[in-house]
């Protein structure tokens, strides 16, 4: 409901402000800045995800969250095209900032930040909450291993869905059974 909230008081403070640019200057002008303010975002996000894209898959196959100044930089000018997509002053201004290499430091670290507390939820919940330290010092999968064998121990005769697993046995089917022929029934 907060970010519902943001995005509408956003879009309302971006529209006054186009109202209040163009009551000074012409709305064509602010109309054509549109224009060429999207078409160098899609430059930008074309040219920064090319670049991006394979190094952030490696980095959520490996789970190493280190980047290098080339890749940061591109991070932050791929913020900066979306930004500079979405029609509005303010957010072109932001974009501007941005592209700034202090104002780049500070995205990238956030950003980081963000992915690796993402990465360390998902961890988390993968493990069972075990990989915290709750173990005291010992093997995290140790516990893990024990809950496993002691369900497969309590539910042997049930499937992974719960189902009732029959066991048996396979026998020939003998093909030279005689067959009735729908002629001889009349």
């Amino acid at each position: 409901m907060n970010i519902v909230f943001m995005v509408v008081i956003g879009a309302i403070l971006e529209i006054a402000v186009w109202i209040g640019v163009a009551q000074f200057i012409s709305g064509w002008y602010v109309f054509f800045w549109f224009i060429f303010a999207a078409l160098i975002g899609f430059k930008l996000l074309r040219s920064s995800t090319a670049t991006i894209m394979p190094q952030l898959q490696q980095m959520q196959m490996t789970g190493q969250m280190a980047l290098d100044a080339n890749v940061s930089r591109k991070v932050a000018m791929a913020i900066a095209g979306v930004l500079l997509i979405i029609p509005g002053l303010i957010s072109d201004l932001i974009a501007l900032l941005i592209l700034l290499p202090p104002v780049q430091k500070m995205v990238v670290s956030a950003l980081m930040g963000a992915m690796a507390k993402r990465q360390q939820a998902m961890m988390d919940k993968m493990m069972g909450g075990m990989m915290g330290g709750a173990t005291g010092g010992a093997n995290p999968f140790e516990d893990l291993m024990k809950q496993m064998q002691g369900q497969g121990q309590q539910n042997s005769s049930r499937g992974k869905n719960g189902a009732q697993i029959i066991d048996g046995e396979a026998t020939e089917v003998n093909p030279d059974v005689k067959k009735i022929n729908m002629k001889d029934v009349k």
